[in-house]
C-alpha cells in the first residue's frame, strides 16, 4: 500500500468534524475537503516516486522504511540541508500556499524528540513518553498540526478568571487511565485532515494556573473530541478557483467534551515552567523555523511570478512605476532567499551534536514576512486593478454564444482571451477570493502578533556588538582616538 493510500484509510475514522452544522462522515468525498484531500494524496504520492522519493525520505532506523524527511534529526550539515530540499519540493508544487502539510508539527516533534533528556516535568517521564511517540508517529507517518490558543472570549481575563473555568482547556480530573479534560483550543489549521492533534498553550501560565499548563497529543478521532471548522472557502470549480479548489486547509476550533488523554500521552502535567522550556527549546525552535521560511519563499517568488505575467500580458511591464512595484516584489523575494542561505550558511552543531540553521535569519525572515506579504497582495491589485473585473463569470462562457465579443475583448497585448482570462482568475482567487482574505490575515499574524514578535526579536538579540564601537568611538572622543 503506498503513502496515499495508507493515509486516505485513516481519514475516515469517526471524527468528530463540523461543518455548517453537521457532522461531516464522508471527508474523501465532501466537496468542502475532496481537493485540499486530493492535493495531500498528490504529494504523498511523490514520495513513492522513485526520481522524487528518495529527495523527501529517509530510512527509519527502526523499520528499514522510507519516511519524511521532517523527521530525520540531523547530525550534518549536508542532513540539515537533505530537509531543506524535501521542504523545497513541497512547497514548490502547492505554490507555499498550504502552510500545515505536517512539516512544521513534525519539525517540533523531532527538535523534542532530540531535547529530550533536558525537558519535561517532576515525574521524569517526558523522555520516554517523546521518544515513544516520536517514533511510532515518524513509523507511522501521521499527518498532524497544533492546537495551541485560547478561544477569544474576553482578552483582558486570564484563564482562571471566568466564571466558567473550563472557557479554557484544563483538566477536569485525574484516573487511572489518564486525564480527563474541557475546554477548547483555536486554531487547528488542517485539524479535519490530520491523524494527530499536539495540544499545549502556546503563552506562558503563571504558577497559579498550572491546571491549564498541560500538554499532550490525541488522535483527531478522540471521543470527546469535536473539529469546529469555520466556512469552507473550497471550491468545485478548479477552471474558474485553480487555488480555493486545490488548497484550502480549513481551519478549526477544537472542543473537548470530557475527552479522555491517556497517561501515555500526556508529556507534561501541571507544570507552567516545563512547558515554556518545551515551548522556547533551541532545537524545535530552529528546526520548525526552518520549514516556515521555505514556504514563504516559494509564495513570494509565486505572488512575484503573477505580477510579472499580469504586467506583460497588458503590456504594462514597460511604466516605470509599475517596474518599480515589480521590482520591490523581487526585493521580497531575493531577500527572504538570502535570510534562507545564510541560516544555512550559519548552521552548526549544538553540544549534544544536532545541527540546526542559525535562528536569528530564520527570525527576520518570518517577521519579515508578515510585512512582506500584505504588501505584495497590494501591488498585485495596484498592477491588475480594473482589469480584475474584466473576467466573465466562468471561463465556459468563451464557448458560448458571446465566445467571438469575448475573445476580441478580453484579450491581452501579449495573450489571447483565453490565457489572459485564466491569468487574472488565478490571480484573483490569490488577492479577492474568501480564500486570498485567510491567507493575508494567517500571514500577518501566524507567527503571532507581529508587534510582539519585532519587539521579542529586539529583546533576544546581542546587542551588545553593536553598541560596543559605538561607545569606543564616544568614549575615544576628544583624545584624538577613533577606528580611523
Amino acid at each position: 500500500m503506498g503513502a496515499r493510500q495508507r493515509y486516505l484509510s485513516r481519514r475516515n475514522d469517526g471524527r468528530s468534524v463540523w461543518l455548517n452544522g453537521q457532522v461531516v462522515h464522508d471527508l474523501i468525498g465532501h466537496p468542502a475537503f475532496a481537493g485540499t484531500i486530493d492535493t495531500i494524496g498528490k504529494l504523498l504520492d511523490l514520495q513513492d516516486d522513485p526520481h522524487v522519493g528518495p529527495s523527501l525520505t529517509f530510512r527509519s532506523p527502526d523499520t528499514g522504511q522510507p519516511v519524511n524527511l521532517a523527521y530525520l534529526v540531523p547530525r550534518s550539515r549536508e542532513e540539515l540541508l537533505q530537509k531543506q530540499t524535501a521542504y523545497d519540493i513541497w512547497s514548490e508544487r502547492t505554490f507555499g500556499m498550504m502552510s500545515r502539510l505536517s512539516d512544521y508539527s513534525r519539525s517540533l516533534l523531532t527538535g523534542w524528540y532530540a531535547s529530550r533528556h533536558v525537558l519535561g516535568g517532576g515525574d521524569g517521564q517526558f523522555a520516554e513518553k517523546i521518544e515513544r511517540y516520536y517514533r511510532e508517529s515518524r513509523d507511522q507517518e501521521w499527518f498532524s498540526t497544533t492546537a495551541l490558543h485560547d478561544p477569544q472570549v474576553d482578552r483582558s481575563k486570564r484563564s482562571s478568571q471566568f466564571d466558567d473555568p473550563y472557557t479554557h482547556l484544563r483538566i477536569v480530573r485525574e484516573t487511572e487511565d489518564g486525564i480527563v479534560v474541557r475546554g477548547a483550543k483555536m486554531i487547528a489549521t488542517g485539524a479535519p485532515y490530520v491523524d494527530e492533534l499536539l495540544v499545549y498553550p502556546y503563552h506562558r501560565r503563571p504558577q497559579s494556573e498550572e491546571r491549564y499548563a498541560t500538554m499532550f497529543a490525541i488522535p483527531a478521532a478522540t471521543p470527546g473530541v469535536h473539529i469546529v471548522c469555520r466556512e469552507s472557502f473550497a471550491s468545485a470549480e478548479r477552471e474558474d478557483h485553480p487555488l480555493s479548489s486545490r488548497f484550502d486547509e480549513m481551519d478549526a476550533v477544537v472542543v473537548f467534551d470530557d475527552a479522555l488523554i491517556p497517561w501515555e500521552r500526556v508529556f507534561i502535567k501541571d507544570d507552567p515552567d516545563a512547558i515554556w522550556a518545551v515551548r522556547q527549546d533551541p532545537v524545535a525552535v530552529a528546526l520548525s523555523q526552518q520549514p516556515t521560511v521555505v514556504r514563504l519563499l516559494h509564495k513570494l517568488e509565486f505572488v512575484a511570478a503573477i505580477g510579472h505575467e499580469m504586467a506583460a500580458t497588458i503590456g504594462a511591464q514597460h511604466y516605470l512605476h509599475v517596474q518599480e512595484k515589480l521590482g520591490e516584489l523581487i526585493v521580497q523575494v531575493e531577500t527572504v532567499r538570502a535570510l534562507l542561505l545564510a541560516a544555512h550558511e550559519q548552521a552548526k552543531p549544538n553540544p549534544s551534536g544536532v545541527w540546526l540553521p542559525a535562528v536569528e535569519p530564520l527570525t527576520t525572515a518570518r517577521n519579515l514576512g508578515s510585512r512582506f506579504y500584505p504588501r505584495a497582495i497590494e501591488i498585485l491589485q495596484q498592477i491588475g486593478a480594473g482589469g480584475f473585473m474584466q473576467v466573465p463569470s466562468s471561463l465556459a462562457e468563451r464557448n458560448g454564444p458571446l465566445g467571438p465579443f469575448l475573445e476580441k475583448y478580453y484579450r491581452g497585448a501579449e495573450a489571447d482571451a483565453d490565457t489572459r482570462v485564466k491569468l487574472f482568475k488565478l490571480a484573483w482567487d490569490l488577492i479577492g477570493s474568501p480564500l486570498a482574505s485567510r491567507h493575508e490575515l494567517y500571514e500577518r499574524f501566524y507567527s503571532g502578533d507581529p508587534v510582539r514578535t519585532y519587539a521579542s526579536q529586539y529583546l533576544g538579540y546581542e546587542k551588545q556588538a553593536l553598541t560596543d564601537a559605538v561607545w569606543a568611538l564616544a568614549k575615544a572622543n576628544g583624545r584624538g582616538e577613533g577606528s580611523v
